[in-house]
């Protein structure tokens, strides 16, 4: 699994997916109860740990390079992981997975703010519909915290994704995720030591599968775009929330219903249209130069 062509790429993405399912899985097993800046803490550092073996080498070479933006990512990364635990704890988990991607969403209004880009008829109607599919998916039972984090934790990975543009160009994309936890650590650290609780053996070990999960998502990530363009295999990372439903059925006798099934097309619908519409677009583009 190479991600040099098409279907191997797909083929990466959709396991890098499974892995997240898993690491979702992990993080809802922990329970409502879990310290919650504990559990983040311990997270991160695995997650810096694992990571350590594969940038090490890229370490050497300006180290201190845009440490101010993975300073603000890192802090950044701490709310949403924060976020992402009391939404799967207290959110059954494909509605948790299916609020979350109304990310693409808030990335696109994002960059029309910060970077000025081009707000079409159809990004507004895709803003339109994934807002109308949280609407749709929103229960009385749902309605309070575990609602508003699970929309946090799509806005504010947004931001954070934006940021990466920010980023040194040289750096691997390992490589910024590897500072930018490791920035995370104090503010982390800081919180957990504040928090009253104490994590169990089951939890801790539940948030070092997560962290080994996380990061093999990241790689997958890394490995899927790399080769290939993003039109042509973006549309696999919806395999995500099919995934989530299998899950919550499977292990949290999670039923979907109509409003999940529907929110969810509201949700993703007009993003896989927008990505088909990109890729035939790059296609047309590619034909006319290969005419030309």
């Amino acid at each position: 699994m190479s991600g040099k062509t098409v279907s191997s790429a797909i083929l990466v993405l959709l396991l890098a997916n499974l892995v997240a399912t898993v690491c979702d899985v992990f993080i809802k097993f922990a329970g409502a109860d879990v310290p919650i800046f504990q559990f983040t803490f311990v997270r991160l550092l695995f997650m810096c740990l694992v990571l350590l073996p594969f940038v090490a080498k890229s370490l050497w070479t300006k180290p201190m390079e845009g440490m101010g933006i993975h300073m603000l990512r890192g802090n950044i990364w701490v709310l949403t992981a924060v976020l992402l635990v009391i939404s799967l704890s207290n959110l059954p988990i494909a509605t948790a997975n299916a609020i979350f991607y109304t990310c693409p969403i808030f990335i696109i209004l994002l960059a029309v703010v910060f970077y000025r880009e081009r707000l079409t008829k159809t990004v507004v109607m895709a803003a339109v519909s994934g807002f109308a599919g949280i609407l749709v998916i929103l229960k009385p039972e749902y309605l309070g915290w575990p609602m508003v984090s699970a929309v946090g934790f799509a806005f504010f990975l947004a931001v954070n994704s934006l940021l990466v543009r920010k980023l040194p160009k040289h750096q691997g994309a390992l490589h910024g995720l590897f500072l930018s936890q490791m920035c995370a650590l104090p503010l982390a650290g800081a919180l957990a030591y504040s928090e009253v609780g104490v994590l169990t053996m089951d939890q801790v070990m539940l948030g070092f599968g997560s962290a080994i999960c996380s990061v093999f998502y990241s790689l997958g990530c890394v490995i899927g775009y790399r080769y290939v363009a993003s039109s042509q295999v973006s549309s696999a990372e919806y395999s995500g929330l099919l995934f989530a439903m299998l899950a919550g059925w499977a292990l949290f006798e999670e039923t979907p219903d109509w409003s999940l099934l529907l929110g969810a097309v509201l949700i993703i619908g007009p993003l896989v249209y927008m990505a088909q519409r990109d890729r035939k677009a790059r296609q047309l583009t590619h034909h006319e130069e290969a005419l030309s």
